[in-house]
């Protein structure tokens, strides 16, 4: 599937449900459906990017509980420009009631390669009460 001219937003659809799925699935076999071999993912704005699929799916095994992990996701593709599209997501981990940590509003910026993988993933992450970089004057 040649994605020369460009992705729609039903393609950017499909890669965040394949996301999603992967995320919720043990194991990390399907990264390497999702993302291009030597792709970048960056995790915030102020981190290194981890370089490569095989990196990629160390980071995830670190950073997540596992396959039953309970979570909700909702999300909403803002853009979609040629490769690039910008996605807002929602993530709440836990059951009703879980703590502001476990609350997180991301952007998603994702350049897709020629085969609808993605070549670089930018996250931009924020929870309740995490410093954003600003101070609030009184």
């Amino acid at each position: 599937m040649g994605h020369d001219e460009g992705m729609d937003r039903s393609d950017v659809e499909l890669w965040v449900d394949g996301y999603e799925r992967a995320w919720r699935s043990a194991g990390t076999d399907a990264l390497g459906d999702l993302f291009s071999p030597d792709a970048s993912y960056l995790p915030s704005p102020w981190a290194s990017p981890v370089q490569g699929v095989a990196a990629i799916a160390r980071f995830w095994d670190d950073e997540r509980e596992g396959p039953h992990e309970p979570f909700t996701m909702v999300r909403e593709i803002l853009a979609v420009d040629g490769a690039t599209a910008v996605v807002r997501v929602s993530v709440d981990y836990g059951g009703e009631g879980a703590a502001p940590a476990e609350r997180w509003r991301d952007l998603w910026i994702i350049r897709f390669d020629d085969d609808g993988r993605c070549a670089t993933f930018e996250e931009w992450p924020f929870a309740p009460e995490q410093r954003d970089g600003h101070e609030h004057s009184n």
